[in-house]
C-alpha cells in the first residue's frame, strides 16, 4: 500500500461471479482480472514481446511483479518484454468500445458495420479499400508520440487507389432539379456510347441517352448566365438562351439551350452534368455522414454524451442514368462533379431507390455541409 504507483496498492487479482457460464455452467465462481491473467497466459504461450498501448504505462511494474511472482512458483516459465506504442486516436472520434456500445444500444447507429462508427466494418462499408487502411497503418509506426489523426488522410490514401479505376456516372437531385429545352436538340432520343471511364479502358463503355428534355441540378442552373456559353459534359458546348425564375426565391424553374456543335469546350466556364428526361433513369438515394461527436478532442474527463452530434445522417434523393441499373452491392463509382459513392444496396424492388454511400476523398465538401 505504500507504493508510489497507484497501481501496485492492493491490486484486485479476482472477481467472484456467480453469472452462469455459457461454456462451464457454475463449475467455476472465481475469474482472475485482466491484469492477473496476461502476463501469466503471455507466458506460458510463449509470447516473447507483449505489445500494449502506453495508456498501460502505469500497470507494467505490476505486470513484472505478477510474471515474477508467477515464475518462483513455476521455474522455467519464458520472460516477457513489453513494448508500448502511443494508441491510434482520431479527430472527432470516440474509441472506446464501452462508449461506442452506447452508440449501438441507444439506435444512434444501425450496428457495429454503420459507416458512421470507427469500426474496421464501419469503415469498409463507407469504401474504405482494405488496401488503404493497410498503407494507412503501416506509414504509422509504433511511434510514443500521443496525436490525433485527421480522417482526410486515411480517405486521400484510399482515392488514390479508387480514382485511377471506378467508372463514372451521372446523377441529378431530384429537389429543384431544372427542366431543360434543346432549341436545335435531336427531334427524337438517341444513344451514343463512352467510355465509363476515360483514363481507364478496363472500365467498359456506358450508353449515354440524348434528348431535347434535360434535366439540370438547381445549383448549376442558378450559376448560368444568359448568353453565356457552357459544356454538356459528353455531349458538346450550348448557349444559355433564357432562364426563367421564380421572382420571390430566385430558384431557376426552367431553362432554354441552344447546342453549339462547333464549340470550344476548353473555352468554357461551366462544365454541366445533366441527364436526359427519360423513364430510363435510376431512382436513387444518396447519403452522406457527418461525426458522431462535435468536439475534434475528447478528453477523459468529458461527458461523451453531452458531445453528440444531433444530426449525422443526410439523405439526398437523386436520379442517376440508366447505365446504374446493374451495379451491385460494394461496387464503387464516381457520380461526376459529385464525388465517389459506394452502392450499399442495389436495385432489388421496384419502387426502391438503390442506396449510394458518398466516400469522403480528403477534400470535397459533401451534402454534410
Amino acid at each position: 500500500m505504500q507504493s508510489t504507483n497507484g497501481a501496485m496498492r492492493d491490486p484486485v487479482a479476482f472477481r467472484c461471479n456467480l453469472t452462469h457460464h455459457w461454456r462451464t455452467g457454475h463449475k467455476y465462481k472465481v475469474y482472475p482480472t485482466y491484469d492477473c491473467a496476461c502476463p501469466f497466459v503471455d507466458s506460458i504461450e510463449g509470447v516473447t514481446h507483449a505489445l500494449r498501448t502506453s495508456e498501460y504505462k502505469d500497470r507494467e511494474e505490476q505486470y513484472y511483479w505478477v510474471l515474477k511472482a508467477t515464475q518462483a512458483v513455476w521455474p522455467g516459465l519464458p520472460h516477457v518484454n513489453i513494448w508500448d506504442y502511443s494508441r491510434l486516436n482520431f479527430v472527432n472520434t470516440l474509441l472506446s468500445k464501452r462508449k461506442l456500445t452506447w452508440f449501438v444500444e441507444s439506435g444512434r447507429v444501425d450496428g457495429w458495420d454503420d459507416p458512421r462508427m470507427p469500426t474496421v466494418q464501419g469503415i469498409l462499408r463507407r469504401g474504405m479499400r482494405v488496401e488503404a487502411l493497410r498503407e494507412f497503418i503501416l506509414s504509422q509506426g509504433a511511434s510514443k508520440n500521443v496525436t490525433y489523426q485527421e480522417w482526410d488522410k486515411i480517405w486521400t490514401i484510399n482515392k488514390k487507389l479508387i480514382d485511377p479505376v471506378c467508372p463514372r456516372h451521372t446523377a441529378v437531385e431530384l429537389k429543384g432539379r431544372v427542366p431543360v429545352t434543346l432549341i436545335n436538340g435531336p427531334s427524337s432520343e438517341q444513344v451514343v456510347t463512352v467510355p465509363r471511364h476515360k483514363k481507364y479502358p478496363p472500365a467498359g463503355k456506358k450508353a449515354v441517352l440524348q434528348s431535347s428534355s434535360l434535366w439540370l441540378d438547381q445549383v448549376d442552373a442558378k450559376e448560368l448566365s444568359e448568353g453565356e456559353e457552357v459544356t454538356l459534359m459528353d455531349w458538346g458546348n450550348a448557349w444559355v438562351r433564357s432562364i426563367s425564375k421564380e421572382p420571390e426565391t430566385g430558384v431557376v424553374s426552367a431553362l432554354s439551350l441552344e447546342l453549339h456543335p462547333g464549340g470550344d469546350p476548353k473555352k468554357t466556364r461551366m462544365k454541366l452534368t445533366w441527364l436526359a428526361q427519360s423513364e430510363e433513369l435510376v431512382e436513387l438515394l444518396l447519403v452522406d455522414f457527418d461525426y458522431l461527436i462535435n468536439k475534434r478532442k475528447v478528453e477523459e474527463d468529458d461527458d461523451f454524451m453531452q458531445l453528440v452530434n444531433p444530426t449525422t445522417k443526410f439523405e439526398v434523393p437523386a436520379s442517376g442514368d440508366g447505365n446504374m441499373r446493374v451495379l451491385q452491392k460494394g461496387e464503387v463509382i464516381q457520380l461526376e462533379r459529385k464525388g465517389y459513392y459506394i452502392v450499399d444496396q442495389p436495385l432489388t424492388k421496384p419502387g426502391k431507390p438503390m442506396v449510394l454511400f458518398c466516400i469522403p476523398d480528403g477534400r470535397t465538401k459533401t451534402m454534410t455541409k
